[in-house]
């Protein structure tokens, strides 16, 4: 397989890509345009007529997708193949959510059945909990539910659960808490009664730091209020592979729930990690979730390139990232309960993405990984829009709207739909010159004063969009949405021939935390690292002697 920037695909859209005529005159051009660049998949529409794209654009991209072997990857992924080369690993949180009887196999051995013993041993916890048979060591029912976990294992539960607010019980509570800073938990369980508090902890190894130390401080809060380390095991589970340590610890191991080396954190909801959301939402409304990103899954692996949606707007990103300098993507949903969306794909992409080198350890010499951030519509049209209109960056917009309202209220519905509608509008045709003067005719402004104004009020528009729709927010349109980002990323990563599974980045923050942890309790100023470290460190522990 020639470099990627040696393909034929690549050369030619880097000069092709700068003639495209403006999205005002490709409209006027093409009256269908909307119909040809929309489609439908999983419970999801997209509109990606709002694109620097024409024809031309179109088959190179898809050129290109050939010319990777993006197809051939794909299949790699679905059918377990070691897709994480640097950590030697198959990829496969689609067999999480795959069908009951299929057969998906890890070194030889069909890895379904044991996802699906997970999915029941679930039920049986979520059911006791949500019909008040788990009690507590005094005989109550459990009321609150504290998920302790950091990046997938925290990110995927809590906004998931957030956006699927509707659908809660009535009678369970479910708090999150990451951050190790130790006031993020001091204030949950100040709130809390630990005879009808559950803990669910949430690590691979039971051991990341943050993770493991916020457990152990609700532990404490746990025997300080009155529990023993016998009734630990009334009020704490875990989503763990090390049974040993979470035993030790004083869970029971018939409440230690899997986790497998085949599934990356960032993609890992669908699992055991799941738990707080299924909780919450019940298991039915777990097992719609699950099915929602099925039906994506399917549509991605089967759908032709042209008409796949996880591919085009893969595609689009790889044009925009590298040829046209977008250095960042914005997520913009139009929706309450999906205002956290924005940070998860965040975290889904740029833990994915952002990687330097090829597949093969080279050094690339493109761009990979933008950054990703946003927020919620229309609170962000009076602060950030602002730099997506007429800023000098270009930057690639999603807008995200369900077509109903769990909460019908008057017009507010409507008027937030003809806010993302017209938004997506005014991005792709601006305001010319001409126009700006013309809204200014009947101003009682001199003929200089208009010029300049109307200067001013000029946007060049062409600014990049899709629109993503369903027809209301539920468990399986959620799904196949995640779903469908999830496979966008992985898109992008296949086109750039990186591993956008494993975190290398990440992990080097644990090691060299895990070593400045040490000298803060050391009895002696450091002095062995950089000047900036030691001096750091030092004040540290001035302030805190």
């Amino acid at each position: 397989m020639p470099l990627l920037t040696q393909t034929k695909a690549w050369q030619a859209l880097a000069e092709h890509s700068q003639q495209v005529a403006h999205m005002r005159e490709l409209f006027a051009q093409h009256p269908g345009r909307f119909d040809d660049m929309s489609l439908q998949a999983a419970g999801l529409f997209l509109d990606y007529s709002k694109n620097r794209v024409d024809d031309k654009t179109w088959s190179l991209l898809l050129q290109l997708a050939e010319e990777t072997g993006l197809s051939n990857k794909v299949k790699a992924m679905f059918q377990g193949e070691i897709i994480n080369t640097t950590e030697h690993r198959a990829v496969l949180h689609t067999a999480l959510r795959a069908e009951a009887s299929a057969d998906i196999r890890v070194d030889g051995v069909n890895v379904v059945p044991e996802v699906q013993q997970t999915l029941a041993k679930m039920a049986e916890f979520v059911g006791a909990l949500r019909e008040g048979r788990w009690q507590g060591y005094t005989g109550k029912t459990i009321t609150d539910v504290v998920s302790i976990g950091i990046g997938g294992s925290f990110l995927g539960p809590k906004i998931v659960s957030e956006a699927l607010k509707p659908y809660w019980t009535e009678h369970l509570r479910c708090h999150y808490v990451a951050n190790v800073d130790g006031t993020a938990i001091s204030e949950k369980l100040a709130k809390l009664d630990h005879e009808t508090t559950l803990f669910i902890m949430s690590s691979k190894s039971f051991g990341t730091q943050e993770t493991l130390t916020n457990t152990l401080s609700a532990k404490d809060w746990f025997i300080r209020a009155g529990g023993s380390q016998q009734d630990i095991a009334k009020h704490f589970v875990a989503v763990t592979s090390n049974v040993v340590k979470a035993t030790e610890f004083g869970i029971d191991a018939a409440n230690i729930f899997p986790m497998w080396d085949w599934v990356g954190g960032r993609y890992s909801l669908w699992s055991a990690i799941g738990l707080p959301i299924a909780v919450m939402i019940g298991m039915d409304n777990f097992r719609a979730l699950l099915q929602g990103a099925r039906n994506m899954d399917n549509h991605f692996a089967s759908a032709p390139l042209n008409a796949n949606m996880p591919v085009i707007m893969g595609l689009l990103s790889v044009l925009y990232s590298n040829f046209h300098q977008a250095q960042s993507h914005v997520v913009l949903t139009y929706d309450h309960y999906l205002r956290g969306l924005p940070a998860y794909f965040q975290q889904l992409d740029m833990e994915s993405n952002g990687k330097h080198v090829t597949l093969a350890g080279e050094d690339v010499d493109y761009a990979t990984g933008p950054v990703i951030w946003g927020g919620e519509g229309t609170n962000g049209q009076h602060a950030y829009h602002q730099l997506i209109h007429q800023g000098t960056a270009l930057i690639p917009a999603d807008f995200i709207l369900p077509l109903q309202s769990h909460n019908p209220l008057g017009e507010h519905h409507a008027q937030l739909a003809s806010n993302c509608f017209g938004q997506t509008q005014a991005l792709m045709q601006g305001r010319t010159l001409s126009e700006a003067l013309a809204e200014l005719s009947s101003s009682t402004l001199d003929a200089k004063d208009k010029e300049l104004i109307a200067k001013h009020k000029v946007m060049t528009g062409n600014k990049p969009s899709n629109t993503i729709l369903m027809d209301k927010l539920t468990p399986a349109t959620l799904g196949a949405l995640i779903a469908l980002y999830e496979h966008r990323t992985f898109v992008q990563g296949a086109i750039w021939d990186i591993n956008s599974f494993d975190q290398w980045g990440v992990e080097l923050g644990k090691t060299l935390g895990n070593d400045v942890l040490a000298r803060l309790a050391a009895p002696q100023d450091a002095t062995e690292l950089d000047a900036s470290s030691n001096g750091l460190i030092n004040l540290f522990r001035k302030g805190n002697i």
